[in-house]
């Protein structure tokens, strides 16, 4: 392997070997990085510029190439796995542009997946570290738990404690700088969001074209329950019945991205046996993130010789609901969101356009709405910074890229920006409020159901407007 500044690299093999702390210098057996996906890499730097974190951070060990480096010298045993060299690996977003970028074709998405997942069994974090990785992967994927957790929250809105802690600067200030990023992507909570309100089956309206399935996510449902609504309405609108298991939980994408193995391939099963045996032409999911996971439930079962098969066959159904729309072509008459035209800036969530690859399915959808013309912005594939929990974990890089992405977007000039991922729109919405931007932010799914129903935006400015007064 060849390396642009290989000296800096033998530096840190020095470095991290004086400071080594009874850590195993290779890793261990199970499914390490493998050897000859490390070795198509040929170190050219096309990564670099499509690659947030090195962009952010400006180090070669930040970069895709330099933590292929690092991987390949942990394998051989010439780098051990210390504090210096994880935190390299933690500075990954996993935004897989890199993956598109590489001329080579590198699998650096198989090669961080498998490098995170020895990470967390071989790396011993502080405790810190510890307790906060502890609570959010036993919170997060699970929506009753964290409905618990946000019951107390719901109250400290709606006394208005939060906007007055907020606007003194003392979050931020007196938190740990964790706790306090994941304070600033909380959303305006509802009642809504404390139960599930949608039936096991709704049916078609008129003629039924499909039967589908829908995931409802463990943060989504309880964060942006509106967007689920809202998708059903389109689905149905547009002659397909939808299933929705009552007993189906996380699909694995939050502890996925974090090198959780075990956890994930628990969450995988269940979400499997969840939509058995329903007769579905297609399983949806309208947040990128998860649906990028849940076409990967082949990989990650591949192993387990009685889910291996079951889980190739699940993926095989799995379509963003964006894809599946387009694919299927929409029937539901579309009406004009105001009367004037609308410019939207669409943003492409990182697991849809470099995991999923898709990225012209939901602008031939939105384009079908009378008066909306698109905008594109600068950099529109470079992460927004939310990448799962990474802005909670990595919350200072996570802020840069936000604030970037925003910036990027306003500077369209247009009215409205579309996102389709959770983690993506709490992001974008946490800073078009600190740039005190007004922006209009939505998911396709929300506008679709508006041309539908034939409602105005300002109907929508009036809904958000009650919203943060209250």
């Amino acid at each position: 392997m060849q390396i642009s500044d290989k000296s800096s690299f033998d530096n840190i093999s020095k470095n991290s070997q004086v400071n080594e702390w009874e850590i195993s210098p290779r890793f261990d057996v199970k499914n390490p990085p493998k050897p000859e996906l490390i070795d198509a890499c040929v170190h050219c730097g096309f990564c670099l510029s499509t690659c947030p974190s090195y962009r952010v951070i400006g180090k070669e060990t930040d970069s895709p190439r330099g933590r292929i480096y690092l991987m390949d010298g942990i394998n051989e045993g010439d780098i051990p796995l210390s504090p210096a060299i994880a935190q390299h690996f933690d500075t990954c977003l996993g935004c897989l542009a890199c993956v598109t970028t590489c001329p080579s074709g590198v699998q650096y998405d198989q090669l961080i997946e498998a490098t995170r997942a020895q990470v967390e069994r071989n790396y011993p974090r502080s405790l810190p570290e510890q307790v906060l990785r502890q609570f959010i992967f036993a919170t997060f994927p699970y929506p009753n738990r964290l409905r618990v957790l946000l019951a107390p929250l719901l109250v400290y809105q709606k006394l208005g404690f939060q906007k007055l802690l907020r606007s003194l600067g003392w979050l931020e200030k007196y938190l740990p700088k964790q706790i306090a990023a994941m304070e600033s992507i909380l959303p305006a909570l509802t009642p809504q969001a404390f139960q599930d309100s949608l039936p096991e089956l709704i049916p078609a309206q008129g003629e039924k074209r499909y039967r589908v399935g829908m995931l409802l996510g463990c943060v989504q449902r309880i964060f942006l329950p509106e967007v689920n609504n809202a998708t059903v309405r389109v689905l149905t609108a547009n002659g397909c019945e939808v299933v929705i298991p009552k007993s189906q939980g996380c699909c694995g994408a939050l502890t996925h991205h974090q090198g959780q193995e075990s956890q994930t391939i628990a969450l995988a099963k269940q979400t499997i046996d969840s939509f058995a045996n329903l007769n579905l032409d297609a399983l949806l999911i309208n947040a990128s993130g998860c649906g990028h996971t849940l076409k990967e439930y082949g990989h990650i079962l591949q192993d387990d010789p009685e889910y291996a098969e079951k889980a190739k066959v699940f993926a095989s159904k799995v379509k963003d609901v964006q894809e599946f729309l387009d694919q299927v072509g929409l029937t539901a008459k579309l009406h004009p969101l105001q009367e004037q035209t609308l410019a939207i800036a669409y943003q492409d969530a990182c697991h849809m356009l470099h995991g999923q690859k898709i990225s012209l399915e939901p602008r031939r959808l939105l384009r079908q709405i009378p008066n909306v013309q698109l905008r594109e912005s600068v950099d529109a594939s470079l992460c927004c910074g939310s990448a799962g929990i990474y802005n909670i974990l990595q919350p200072e890089i996570g802020h840069e890229l936000g604030q970037q992405k925003v910036t990027n977007l306003t500077d369209t000039g247009a009215e409205l920006i579309a996102s389709a991922n959770v983690g993506c729109i709490s992001q974008i919405r946490k800073h078009l409020d600190l740039q005190n931007r007004n922006t209009l932010l939505m998911h396709p799914m929300e506008l679709l159901d508006y041309s539908i129903q034939g409602r105005k935006l300002s109907s929508y400015n009036a809904s958000r407007s009650d919203s943060k007064r209250a």
